[in-house]
């Protein structure tokens, strides 16, 4: 069964909601950088690596049923935050819409009897599980920090170990 043009056309608007996560979080991952909190850069930039994996799963997904991907414009990020808090709950609240998105996407695909893409999404749904689950362990721990600044070394010392998921 072919996938609609309604499919294809929110597919494809995931797509590019993927490539501006990637960016949110490099500049995410910069402004750390900035305020010398090289650990928090370093888990920022691996989650703006998994939203790139997260793309090209879409990407591919939309060629293998012969559909076309679109490249949208992607718009300018934030570029500091407050604190390492704020910019975290600012993630978390960002992953909160992108599952608000993949949720849609399942309906969606519910709704036009799109057994494929609902399947294929299913992957999604549980990948946005566990971000907004790191995400909220990690606002907890830092909220436990509170305004130790030996407490925010060390937890930056912590999410430094963070590597890449390649499974997205």
């Amino acid at each position: 069964m072919a996938i609609s043009k309604t499919m294809s056309d929110a597919l494809n608007k995931q797509f590019n909601e993927e490539l501006s996560s990637a960016y949110l979080y490099e500049s995410m991952a910069a402004d750390f950088y900035a305020k010398n909190l090289s650990g928090f850069a370093v888990w920022m930039t691996a989650q703006a690596s998994e939203e790139r994996i997260h793309a090209q799963k879409i990407h591919q997904f939309l060629d293998g049923n012969g559909e076309r991907v679109f490249y949208a414009a992607i718009s300018e990020p934030q570029a500091e935050w407050k604190t390492p808090v704020d910019a975290i709950k600012a993630a978390l609240g960002h992953e909160k819409f992108i599952s608000k998105c993949i949720h849609d996407l399942v309906r969606m695909a519910r709704k036009e009897d799109d057994i494929a893409t609902e399947s294929f999404l299913g992957w999604f749904v549980t990948e946005q599980i566990e971000e907004e689950t790191t995400a909220q362990a990690l606002i907890d721990k830092l909220e436990m920090v509170g305004d130790n600044r030996m407490g925010l070394y060390q937890l930056d010392k912590e999410v430094s170990t963070r590597v890449e998921n390649n499974g997205g």
